[in-house]
């Protein structure tokens, strides 16, 4: 792989990680639309993946260090603000069905679930569970009460985001939104989710990259793995803003766009 290449895949990883538009999706058309190498390609991805959850951690920095001050602060038997706590505990849960799943999917996360075909229907199904969503959303106003039952739902609201094209961050905010959530907090609370499994499934595979037998050219690497960390903190910025006052219509409508113009590439490309 260039260094353009990876440079390329890293703008697309960045700006797409945290748009509920899925930035795994987008990764593998990318790909097939561009031909760029697919070598390594699940390893590079989850690399690209670690570059984006860095992002998450340096942008709710505050919030991070608040949850672990209060985790400290349990195992030490002090006093804890109880919402902080709840937050903590709904995170934990809304991590392990996707850590259960992901490891079970993972043979098949390289191989059945890399076709653009897959990725342009699982955008269709996406798009009308955001739709869901929204018509719900649309008919009660939300309540903003987190509770640890609503985080393990999250997660597995999340954990459709395994099959490519689905989106991380958009079937978690579905979630939260169908749980009462509003728009807003429906989105930190997917990126703070978020955090864990990209963290933990994008080391993973650096440690099998840094220890397998292969040559790994890492230049190309270090330079998608920055482009992806800078613009997802940007896309991150975007997110929560756009929420504040939109709906995901506009998601909707380009997932559905781009589903066609797949099928179509693929079929007479």
């Amino acid at each position: 792989m260039s260094i353009f290449e990876a440079v390329f895949l890293g703008i697309v990883q960045g700006l797409t990680e945290f748009l509920p538009v899925s930035s795994t999706g987008h990764l593998i058309l990318a790909r097939a639309l561009f031909g760029v190498a697919e070598e390594n390609a699940l390893a590079f991805d989850a690399i690209l993946h670690l570059a984006t959850a860095t992002a998450v951690i340096v942008y709710f920095h505050k919030d991070i260090w608040l949850l672990l001050n209060t985790l400290f602060r349990w195992l030490g038997r002090l006093p804890v603000n109880k919402r902080d706590m709840t937050l903590l505990s709904a995170i934990c849960m809304a991590t392990i069905p996707a850590v259960l799943l992901g490891l079970s999917l993972e043979s098949l996360m390289g191989t059945l679930f890399r076709s653009p075909l897959l990725v342009a229907l699982v955008l269709v199904l996406g798009s009308m569970l955001f739709m869901y969503a929204e018509w719900e959303y649309s008919k009660r106003p939300p309540t903003n009460v987190m509770t640890i039952k609503k985080g393990l739902l999250i997660g597995l609201f999340q954990s459709l985001a395994l099959v490519p094209g689905m989106s991380r961050s958009g079937s978690s905010i579905a979630g939260g939104m169908l749980l009462g959530l509003s728009r807003e907090e429906s989105a930190r609370f997917a990126f703070l989710i978020a955090i864990p499994i990209i963290f933990g499934a994008g080391s993973k595979k650096l440690l099998e990259l840094i220890t397998s037998d292969q040559t790994v050219v890492w230049t190309p690497v270090i330079f998608g793995s920055s482009t992806a960390f800078i613009l997802a903190l940007l896309a991150i910025h975007i997110m929560l803003s756009f929420v504040r006052k939109h709906s995901l219509w506009p998601f909707i409508w380009y997932r559905i766009f781009l589903a066609v113009f797949v099928v179509f590439v693929v079929t007479f490309g």
